[in-house]
């Protein structure tokens, strides 16, 4: 089994490091996303999808408030601030017993901010990040 999954992504996240991604994803992860409506399958899409993620989420005001771990699966409460919203949400990972992430799954509140992310991850997604 790999490192721990959730202090390996804490890592990641904190280097936004998008290279590091492709050990961390299993091949069949699914990316459920608080914008789009389906399930997104696979690594290549996640990856583009949490690399996005780590440049509009990543300012300085980005941090964990909270942590729930299991043997497989964990909830992490999120906070930070993006122009002028606060926005809490929370991050969903299960991973497989090699240790890596088999789905993730975004929840945000409140509404504006659904709204301003899904502005921000449009753009980042488009721009080919």
């Amino acid at each position: 089994m790999m490192a721990d999954p959730i202090a390996t992504w804490h890592k990641l996240m904190q280097a936004r490091d998008v290279k590091g991604l492709d050990a961390w994803l299993a091949d069949d992860v699914v990316f459920h996303s608080p914008v789009v409506h389906t399930p997104q399958v696979g690594k290549a899409i996640t990856q583009k999808y949490l690399a996005a993620a780590m440049h509009v989420f990543g300012n300085d005001s980005f941090h964990y408030v909270r942590e729930v771990k299991s043997a497989h699966d964990a909830v992490l409460e999120f906070e930070l601030e993006l122009d002028g919203i606060r926005i809490n949400g929370v991050d969903m990972i299960k991973w497989n017993e090699a240790g890596q992430v088999t789905e993730f799954k975004v929840m945000l509140r409140p509404l504006k901010a659904v709204n301003l992310i899904h502005e921000k991850m449009a753009a980042m997604l488009q721009a080919g990040r």
